[in-house]
């Protein structure tokens, strides 16, 4: 049973988004698609006060694509979108 390391970003509608607000309800989603509690989020800054979250975290290769995460985080009010930016075997 190996781990995969996923990093999603995440785009608000807007810059006057809540971005700790978006944070926690995009983490509750991943948490949800089976993610282990050790989450990592970097609020990235993007152009115009416009900022994006990048998450990171592991989760059991056998849950299979990650794609299901990003697509339920992409159902928030606040989410403009998200996207699977990298995936790793994690090795250990």
């Amino acid at each position: 049973m190996a781990r995969v390391i996923v990093t999603l970003k995440v785009m608000p509608t807007s810059p006057e988004v809540d971005m700790t607000q978006l944070q926690s309800d995009a983490e509750a989603k991943i948490k949800a698609k089976g993610a282990d509690n050790n989450i990592k989020a970097e609020v990235i800054p993007i152009a115009f006060g416009l900022k994006a979250i990048h998450f990171t975290f592991s989760i059991d290769e056998t849950k299979g694509s990650p794609d299901p995460i990003a697509e339920a985080i992409e159902e928030l009010d606040n989410c403009q979108s998200a996207e699977v930016i990298m995936v790793s075997r994690a090795l250990g």
